[in-house]
């Protein structure tokens, strides 16, 4: 069985909120990478990452109202959603929503607001993200195992984003060291980073052996969630900028050994992880290839090419500041080249089914012909 979006009436195919699911998040993410990760390039066009901000940040509100309203008027889907295994997952993208839109704030946000209610705007949205954030990696692995009913065979990237989101919280977190009063208060803020590193490299590590032997024993993904093989960028790619961020902001905050020692740990750790994302980025492409060849259509899974991308982008700015090798410079460049050309296809397909009404509608079940692996589609979590 397979989901075929049914399309409403022109009257009713904008508004409709009872299908809007947590995924919807990771449009905010993918725009929200587009303006950090831009901002770090050697080449900026001034103006251009804070107007891509200014964008993010207005998506991010509407959809909080769109599934505020979705929570008060349509609970059993929202229930539906959290007990779906396809779906629940999604909530992790609430939490990194909250703080890519944050960290936005205060790399590319001050120009406009200023730089105080930049650091206001962020910490409230670091703390948000980072409280959800911490909630959905406990709840929702929870839920797979007590509520949940998986075979090892549905295993999918999906399954890491409840685990990534602290480790964007770490990412981001030591933008607002600076910010605080010197001693307890950012030493604190510090260490509380290098601990959600931890816990998410951990889990991350514990689930992605999951997904690797599904994909090597049970073959390729079904189409539509061929794209989330980029979700496995997330970690690599946001530990490695975490690691050059805690380098960054330790001088000062930490005692030495301890600050050197940060300064060690972001080449030694993110020179052979950046490596391995680069061989993941050339199997999930080769994936992506081969689905498209077999007809893979536009789904919301093609988010899944933006805000992975965007944290490899970057891990590589992070590696050039601290390795002074201009071959992380253009690493970069060419990453940030693949990311804005997969936002602008995956913001076009999404703004014509949203117009169209396909992206919203409700999901209905058709039989498949000629599908050896069906996967877990049956929910709504793609169209």
């Amino acid at each position: 069985m397979v989901t075929v979006a049914r399309h409403p009436g022109p009257i009713r195919r904008l508004g409709t909120v009872r299908h809007l699911g947590p995924n919807w998040y990771s449009a905010v993410m993918g725009t929200a990478a587009v303006a950090t990760a831009g901002a770090g390039l050697p080449l900026r066009i001034p103006g251009l990452c804070t107007a891509v901000w200014a964008l993010s940040l207005l998506l991010l509100l509407a959809l909080l109202g769109a599934r505020a309203r979705h929570w008060t008027h349509h609970r059993d889907q929202a229930r539906a959603h959290l007990l779906d295994p396809a779906m629940a997952p999604f909530y992790g993208c609430l939490s990194m929503a909250l703080l890519a839109v944050g960290g936005g704030t205060l790399t590319v946000g001050r120009d406009w607001i200023g730089g105080t209610a930049a650091v206001a705007f962020d910490a409230v949205l670091f703390v948000a993200g980072t409280a959800i954030g911490l909630a959905a990696a406990v709840a929702v692995p929870y839920l797979m195992a007590v509520r949940h009913r998986i075979e090892p065979s549905q295993a999918t990237p999906v399954w890491l984003l409840p685990l990534v989101a602290p480790m964007v919280s770490a990412a981001l977190g030591p933008l607002l060291v600076p910010h605080l009063p010197p001693g307890q208060a950012r030493e604190t803020l510090l260490l509380a980073c290098v601990a959600m590193f931890g816990l998410s490299l951990l889990a991350t590590l514990l689930m992605l052996p999951l997904v690797f032997a599904r994909l090597i024993t049970g073959g390729p993904l079904p189409l539509a969630l061929t794209p989330t093989l980029f979700l496995v960028l997330g970690p690599l790619g946001q530990s490695t900028t975490a690691v050059g961020a805690f380098a960054d902001v330790a001088p000062g905050v930490v005692p030495a050994p301890y600050s050197e020692g940060f300064g060690i740990l972001a080449v030694l750790y993110g020179v052979p992880v950046m490596g391995f994302a680069l061989l993941w980025f050339g199997l999930a492409t080769a994936h992506v290839v081969r689905a498209r060849r077999h007809g893979m259509g536009f789904a919301m899974t093609w988010w899944a090419f933006t805000f992975p991308v965007g944290t490899c982008v970057t891990g590589a700015a992070a590696l050039a500041r601290h390795t002074g090798l201009v071959v992380y410079e253009g690493l970069a460049v060419g990453l940030y080249a693949v990311l804005v050309a997969a936002w602008a296809a995956a913001a076009v397909h999404t703004s014509r089914g949203l117009l169209s009404g396909a992206l919203l509608a409700a999901p209905r079940t058709a039989l498949v012909v000629h599908r050896p692996v069906t996967g877990r589609t049956t929910s709504g979590a793609f169209h």
